[in-house]
């Protein structure tokens, strides 16, 4: 495997790995959060704000799942408090009140090919690698169809933006979608001469946020106000220097004990993805539960017009517009 490519930690989704982080007996319970993934760059802010929630009082646990559908049902049985994820479907058809707080990152993910396409139309009837049924790059391709009129091939799901161009490399797959961090990474490489990056229309939805049962929610307001608070400060100083996610995490936390290289890029990664729009610095909020609206509406994860849609079905804006004050 080429050395840009981003090292993760594997887990087993039967047998998820826990790191438990106590404060002191002053807190009741300890918020248990749900990870899609292993603790990797991407998460790096997200372990920072942890940090500062942790500063100022909040007790937690994290445990990382192998993929959202599990940290979605999670949540929905109460075995864990707090997700990672876009559960709009599960929100649909579950009756337990599922909301999202806090907008992670956007969907900022790109058509990467071999040379022998050059636009998204050249891709009807091709075969795609995509992350997962049903998840992020699986409602892009849904509305590329939909808005180009046209149809992709056969569907294949490989977890992680890392292994999908990892098949690209090793000629397994010819069309994929990947994230903003790795298609930099590819394209600035000695083997960037052999793709292209398909022109994509901007997409300001949600890939990544945070949820949870809204009556968890109001029953532990504190909580999620420290937190919520926390993410907020964190996503606002990292658009001001990148380079503060570097500078503050933890050596000994989980980010703090990646592969010396991982550690070494995460400046540019910030950097890049700061640039590339990634982060919503007011931690997305209405326009984000809009653009949401519209998007998942379109990608066929939920049902209905976006217009006839209420967003205060899918987010609880409280806790966001209280830190944002």
């Amino acid at each position: 495997m080429k050395k840009f490519l981003k090292k993760t930690v594997q887990f087993v989704a039967a047998i998820p790995i826990v790191l438990s982080f106590a404060i002191g007996a002053a807190q009741a319970d300890r918020i248990k959060i749900a990870l899609a993934e292993a603790p990797s760059d991407e998460l790096a802010a997200f372990f920072v704000a942890l940090d500062r929630a942790r500063a100022n009082g909040l007790d937690y646990e994290w445990t990382a799942f192998s993929d959202e559908e599990l940290a979605i049902q999670a949540v929905l049985s109460g075995q864990m408090d707090i997700g990672f994820g876009t559960p709009y479907a599960a929100m649909q058809r579950s009756k337990a009140p599922l909301r999202i707080i806090f907008q992670l990152s956007k969907l900022k993910f790109f058509p990467v090919t071999t040379t022998k396409y050059a636009s998204l139309n050249d891709l009807d009837g091709e075969p795609i690698l995509l992350h997962s049924r049903g998840g992020g790059t699986d409602s892009i391709a849904n509305v590329i169809e939909d808005r180009l009129g046209m149809k992709f091939g056969e569907r294949s799901y490989v977890p992680g933006s890392s292994n999908r161009v990892a098949a690209l490399l090793g000629g397994r797959a010819d069309a994929t979608i990947i994230d903003l961090s790795n298609k930099n990474k590819l394209m600035r490489s000695e083997a960037g001469e052999n793709f292209n990056v398909l022109e994509m229309f901007e997409v300001e939805a949600s890939d990544e946020a945070l949820f949870g049962n809204l009556d968890w929610i109001k029953n532990n307001e504190k909580d999620v106000d420290i937190f919520v608070s926390a993410l907020l400060s964190v996503w606002q100083d990292l658009h001001k220097d990148p380079t503060i996610i570097r500078r503050e995490t933890n050596p000994d936390g989980p980010i703090g004990q990646l592969p010396p290289e991982i550690l070494a890029e995460l400046d540019g990664f910030y950097t890049d993805a700061v640039a590339g729009g990634l982060y919503d610095p007011n931690g997305g909020g209405r326009k984000a539960a809009n653009a949401d609206m519209e998007w998942y509406s379109a990608a066929g994860q939920l049902e209905g017009k976006a217009s006839d849609l209420n967003i205060e079905d899918f987010w609880y804006m409280v806790p966001l517009d209280k830190a944002s004050k």
